[in-house]
Order: C-alpha cells, then structure tokens, then sequence
C-alpha cells in the first residue's frame, strides 16, 4: 500500500511590513519645539503684526525649526508649509482670514512654477548624462592634460567637477568623480596628499555650482523670488555675474589645497580611457543636450526664455524616447519640491506683511546698503554651514527681497543673488552639504581637514562676494 503523500503547496512570499523609521532624539527635540513654535502666535498677540501675518508667522517658526532640525525630510516640511498656507493665509483657508486673501493658486503654483520647469529641464539632462555616460567620458577625455603631476591633477579633477556641477547637481557630480577618482585615490600614499584629492571633489562641486542658474537650487530659490518681484535674470546674466567669482574661488581653493596636501613633486599618473557611446539614442541626447546649453548661454540672441528653453529640452529628450517615463519618475524631485516651498514661502512671507514686520525688528536702515549686504552674505555662509544651503536660501532670501524695498541704494538683484552664492559656499562640516558627506564617508578626510578648508574658501569667497563683485556687476551693466 503506497502511503500517502502530502500534497506540495506552493509557499507564498510573506509581505514584508516596512518599519516606520525611527526618530531620534533630535527628531523628537524638533517635532515638540516645531509645534510649540507653531502655536505661540496663535495664543500671544503679537505687536504690530495683523491676524494674516501673525498665522504666516507661525508658519515661518515652524518651518525654521523643521528645516534647522531636520525633525522630518527637508522636502516634507516644503509641502508641509505649502498646505498650511493654503489652510491658513489664502482664500481657501479653514479659518476666517481678515481683509482680502491671495488665491490658494498662488501657493500650489510653486510646485509648476517657471523655475522649477527650468530645474527640470537641467535634472533630465544631467541624468541623461549618466545614462549615455557623458559625464565619465567627459572627464576621461578633460583629465589628459593634467596628468604626470598631483599638483596638476588635482587641478585638472577640480576644473572637470565644477565644470560638471554648473550643469549638473553637486551630489551627482561628486558621486560621479568620485567613481572615477576612486583608483587614484588608491595610487597615491596615505595620508595628507589622498586627503587632499579627497577634498578637491566636494570643494569643487560646491563652488562650481554657483555658476549657472541649474547648478544648485539656492540658485533657483533666488531666480524665483526675483521673478515674483519683477526682476527677471537671463542665463547669460547669472553666468556673467557668477562665473567670476567662482573662477577666483577655484584658483584659490586649489592653491590652498596643493599647499597644505600635496607636496611639490608628487608625481601622479592616469590611464583614463572615453568609451563614447555611438547609438542613435546616445547621439540624439548630445545634439539635444548640446543645443539646449548653447540655447541657454545665447539667450540674449534669440530672446527665448531660459525656463522655456528647459521645457523644450524635456518634451525633446521625451518625444525622440532618449529618455522615458522611468527616467522621469528617477529625477530628483524632492529637491524640485523643496525649491517650490521656497518659491511659496517667499509667497507668504510677502503678502501678508510678515517680511516688513519682521526687518522692522532690525534698524536696517541705520546701515548703509553695503553694510546690509555683507551681513546678510556672512548669515547665509553661517548658516549654510550648519543646515542645508537649500533650506538656509528658503529662510533667508524671501527677508531679504522684502530689505530691497525700504533701504535706499540695496538692488533686489544683488541682495538675492549675494544670498545664493553665499549659502553655496557653505561647506566647513561633513553636514553642510552632500558632496562633502560622500567625501567624508571615503575615509580619506578627517572633519578638522575639511572645517580647515571650508572655513578659510567659505569666509575669503564671501568676503570677495561681497565687498567686490556687486561693484564689478554695476560697472558691467548687469544691474538695472
């Protein structure tokens, strides 16, 4: 008799529940004082600021607590003031507004504001060059002169990223150059000189980024504000006003480096080879990408708008199928959505009257319009350096637009364009900003290394920021 058998059942994967993520100590510390801070306007009448002003007050301390804190996603605490104020301050909110409320459409208009679409454009090409492997075959055809001596290398690595970063965003420059640095950081000898190589990755990229409006999103945050007070900055402009300064800082961080990691005489060789992909996809995305930098740089001779130019590199990369859904939903759109929060706090802070009551709490105008520049491009690199420089241009910019209005002398251009290189070259900390945590995460660098660095770039770059270039902008004519 054939015993019998069991049938086979089929085991089924059992799902996994994702675990909600833990929140540490300081995350707790910002949720209670976020919320405290949220409230107080509420329950304590604040002088000389109406009903209106005192709920975007509220808005504004909890955001600051929030993005300062990190207590949630800088990207959710963005939304998060997007709807408050829609809830609180527009024509849709839950409670009775006084006088009369701006549309709820303001708000939500950030998300699709023009420069996000311009960000957008710049994202989908950046990952466009990853994907054909632009970026790396770049740099291996860039790198050849600058081989034989550390020196010399180093200088050709920091050329190559921040010429990378002014069209791509930081962190994914430094990830790229750091995949292709990786062996060399291995062939030269412990210590100061790997230190060094280390360093100039993330330096770069921070400083390079300040050069283009797609470079890095202060830079969008600044161009947003200035649009919604009627100063409209082509590409070429930024560029003018930019570059620069960011080809002095370069020259000198790279001085600075050599100086105190590598020697002089450290030989260096690299053997870097381009593999050029030659597909129909591939040489359509250099023609589309090619052409929309040249659009972007020669606005002045077409006249057609940057953003749009952005679009118009989207719908091209998606229709030619160069890039596909996929690569879309890839982009990095929490970034696009923490300038967009920016772009609706400016929104807030300006229509409810809360910039002028808070710079009343100042004598601004006891200070010349130099003065009130410089203090300003020294809170932005203060502050950049201990929270993120998005989140630092998010805070700071919408006050400073409103200071533009009421001290005689201050250009609305300068102020904002003052503020987002200098929350750029924020970088002393392996917490200021991206491309200095994957450089840290190498091993290579220590913090007193990297704070040594930072501090004396941060502070010489926002001294020549502030004291040089705004004279250099008006002799240029690029001021109105």
């Amino acid at each position: 008799m054939t015993p019998a058998t069991t049938p086979h059942r089929t085991r089924r994967p059992v799902a996994r529940t994702r675990r909600p993520p833990t929140l540490g100590r300081r995350q707790v510390t910002g949720l209670v004082l976020g919320v405290l801070a949220f409230l107080v306007p509420f329950v304590v009448d604040v002088p000389d600021l109406g009903e209106q002003g005192e709920r975007m007050l509220s808005v504004f301390l909890l955001a600051i607590v929030f993005w300062v804190l990190e207590a949630i996603p800088l990207m959710a605490t963005a939304v998060l003031v997007i709807a408050l104020e829609v809830l609180l301050v527009s024509n849709q909110a839950v409670l009775p507004v006084p006088g009369d409320a701006v549309p709820y459409s303001l708000y939500l208009g950030a998300l699709a504001n023009p420069v996000i679409i311009l960000f957008l454009g710049g994202f989908l090409i950046a990952d466009g060059a990853a994907k054909y492997h632009l970026d790396k075959n770049l740099a291996a055809v860039l790198i050849r002169p600058f081989t034989g001596s550390a020196r010399r290398t180093v200088l050709g690595l920091m050329v190559i990223t921040a010429l990378l970063s002014m069209f791509m965003s930081n962190t994914a420059t430094t990830a790229t150059m750091f995949a292709v640095i990786v062996p060399v950081l291995g062939a030269l000898p412990e210590g100061r000189p790997r230190a060094g190589l280390a360093l100039a990755i993330p330096v770069a990229a921070n400083v390079g980024g300040i050069g283009t409006p797609v470079g890095t999103p202060p830079n969008a945050i600044a161009l947003g504000a200035l649009e919604d007070a009627g100063y409209y900055v082509s590409f070429g402009t930024w560029m003018l006003m930019a570059v620069p300064l960011m080809l002095i800082v370069l020259l000198g961080a790279w001085l600075l480096l050599v100086a105190l990691f590598v020697p002089r005489g450290l030989g260096l060789e690299l053997d870097m080879e381009a593999t050029w992909h030659t597909d129909r996809q591939a040489v359509t995305f250099y023609v589309i990408a090619a052409l929309t930098v040249l659009a972007w740089m020669t606005e002045a001779l077409h006249g057609l708008n940057a953003n749009v130019v952005g679009f118009l590199a989207v719908v091209a990369l998606m229709v030619t199928q160069v890039m596909d859904g996929k690569d879309l939903a890839a982009l990095s759109w929490p970034v696009l959505w923490l300038v967009a929060g920016g772009i609706a706090l400016g929104h807030g802070v300006g229509t409810t009257g809360l910039d002028t009551w808070i710079l009343g709490l100042v004598d601004w105008g006891a200070m010349s319009a130099t003065g009130v520049v410089v203090c300003m491009g020294l809170l932005g690199l203060t502050m950049s350096n201990v929270i993120s420089h998005s989140a630092a241009s998010n805070l700071l910019i919408p006050l400073a637009m409103g200071l533009a209005t009421g001290i005689d002398g201050l250009d609305p251009v300068v102020i904002a364009v003052v503020l987002a290189l200098a929350c750029s070259l924020g970088m002393s900390l392996p917490i200021s900003t991206p491309p200095n945590a994957i450089a840290y995460a190498t091993g290579a660098v220590t913090t007193p290394d990297m704070a040594r660095v930072g501090v004396v770039v941060g502070v010489v770059g926002t001294v020549l920021l502030v004291l040089l270039m705004p004279p250099l902008w008006s002799a240029l004519g690029l001021l109105g």
